[in-house]
């Protein structure tokens, strides 16, 4: 964990970054439609345009720089994880299907008791 401080000021040219991101997106996705009648590929350019001039605009806010810093760190968060053996994943599986089995064993068993109890012994319905 970082111990960054949180900056909640965000200033105007921030704010129009973002806002102007937004709308490059929105054009990159208009684009692609408005030009229905091209190739796939131009189409296919229109919305990529859209979408790194959206991503340029983002980079550059203070929101931006803010999320590329958080990705960096929860990828070397995530290179700390120690992943579990095959032998050691098919052995937690294994015990999960005894669990889940032995509850639904259980469950039913208590079921069919308060059947048993509730029906016959109680109201001598059956």
């Amino acid at each position: 964990m970082s111990n960054q401080p949180v900056q909640t000021v965000n200033t105007s040219s921030d704010k129009l970054k973002v806002a102007l991101a937004i709308v490059a997106v929105i054009a990159g996705v208009v684009g692609f439609f408005v030009l229905s009648g091209q190739s796939t590929p131009v189409r296919a350019l229109a919305l990529v345009a859209g979408l790194l001039v959206a991503v340029g605009f983002a980079w550059t806010s203070s929101q931006g720089r803010g999320f590329v810093g958080f990705a960096k760190e929860s990828v070397r968060e995530t290179k700390k994880v120690v992943w579990p053996t095959r032998k050691e994943a098919t052995q937690i599986t294994a015990i999960v299907f005894a669990f889940v089995l032995i509850m639904a064993i259980f469950l039913w068993g208590t079921d069919k008791l308060l059947e048993f109890l509730l029906y016959d012994v109680i109201l001598g319905w059956k």
